[in-house]
């Protein structure tokens, strides 16, 4: 690529980039001063990270925005930084889908060591940044770009601004009407709202359904060596997840279904959860096996099924995503002999809070033979009464 074709890419970005008013909230913590350390934007194909670097490089003069899917390989991208540094005065630099370019870790280690550069990239493969080849840990700060939450959601497609909540808040009701009727607006995020681009999709599936075949078929080859029919297997592992009942999608039962090695079955999941499209919750406690219960990052189970048949399994991608978004941690809870236990298990304000996700017909019942400090049980509704809390609330978590 030449000088003056990277260029003229770069002010096609930023006439992009000024087209978008509204921002996500990450981008405020990249203007900041953010020292000699570089920053990378992590997070799933379609929630805005490339919409993002275009706004910060409408934003400055001297910011340059480069997409990596669109460099050739045996270009050197060290010297073509070098070069917009040097003899055009660019001092930012935004490079957009770094997994794309092969040996990017050292072409990162090398701009960081010689030049006096900021550096901001991007990408939808954690794992390309996270066992990166070359010691990045004292040069690369990593910041996740998550789908909207419903709180953002409500503000990016319904222009309504409401006040963060915490899990305090939830447990003591201090709640306010205008939270409560928002939540009329529950089913359209399920739907797929949790995704940006839905504002400009009537229908979002088949974009979700090509964004799934683009990491598939280019994003995880990129960082794992597979054979093409390993590619296939894991497009019916998805599938499988997807059109299963929530309970029981673990290592063995992927294993068993798909006829491969549970080996195969986690090094798959982990790829898939590095692409964001699963999230895996593990075991509370220490005496239970140390298989995780699987689920889907939001909405990928509809591609597999109707949202009236999936909606157990939306509510649980829900719960698991909103714990993601408010860096709360959480495990599953396992029974024994079949005994029926509540779902999930976290530590808060030093004690034990279980609970229990649902429709409006769960109950005390659940919570036999468990003894928590706290529990609750979350409703796909409003109401609030004894132990129950409206689901939807937890979509107001920062």
């Amino acid at each position: 690529m030449e000088i003056a074709k990277a260029i003229d890419l770069h002010y096609l970005a930023v006439r992009d980039g000024a087209k978008y008013s509204q921002r996500r909230a990450l981008f405020d913590r990249l203007v900041e001063p953010a020292g000699k350390h570089f920053l990378g934007i992590v997070g799933p194909r379609g929630v805005g990270k490339t919409v993002l670097l275009k706004q910060l490089a409408a934003m400055d003069d001297r910011t340059f925005y480069l997409s990596l899917d669109t460099v050739p390989t045996e270009m050197d991208v060290f010297e073509l930084i070098r070069r917009l540094s040097e003899d055009h005065g660019y001092q930012t630099f935004l490079l957009d889908e770094i997994h794309y370019y092969p040996g990017i870790d050292g072409v990162l280690k090398r701009l960081y060591d010689f030049l006096d550069l900021r550096v901001c990239f991007t990408s939808s493969m954690a794992l390309a940044l996270h066992e990166s080849a070359h010691d990045l840990s004292r040069r690369v700060r990593l910041l996740n770009l998550l789908p909207f939450s419903f709180r953002e959601y409500l503000s990016f497609r319904h222009r309504e601004q409401h006040e963060p909540l915490t899990l305090n808040h939830i447990i003591a009701k201090q709640w306010s009407p205008e939270h409560l009727r928002a939540g009329l607006r529950f089913d359209a995020y399920l739907r797929g709202g949790s995704m940006p681009f839905a504002a400009d999709e009537p229908d979002v599936l088949p974009l979700l359904r090509n964004i799934l075949d683009t990491i598939i078929t280019r994003d995880i080859p990129r960082v794992a060596r597979l054979h093409t029919d390993e590619l296939d297997t894991i497009r019916r592992l998805v599938q499988f997840i997807g059109r299963a009942a929530i309970d029981g999608i673990n290592y063995s039962s992927l294993s068993r279904n798909l006829q491969i090695t549970k080996y195969k079955a986690e090094q798959y999941i982990g790829l898939l959860q590095t692409a964001f499209v699963v999230q895996r919750a593990f075991p509370a406690g220490t005496s239970v096996l140390r298989e995780p219960k699987v689920l889907l990052g939001l909405p990928y189970r509809l591609l597999y099924r109707d949202y009236g048949d999936a909606i157990g399994g939306l509510r649980e991608d829900f719960f698991a995503e909103a714990m993601r978004q408010a860096e709360i941690p959480f495990s599953y809870l396992k029974g024994t002999r079949g005994q029926k236990t509540p779902d999930y298990l976290m530590e808060h304000d030093g004690e034990k809070l279980v609970i229990e996700i649902g429709g409006q017909g769960k109950g005390r019942g659940q919570f036999k033979g468990v003894k928590p400090d706290r529990k609750l049980i979350l409703t796909h509704g409003d109401r609030s009464d004894g132990m129950y809390r409206p689901l939807f609330l937890l979509g107001y978590l920062v």
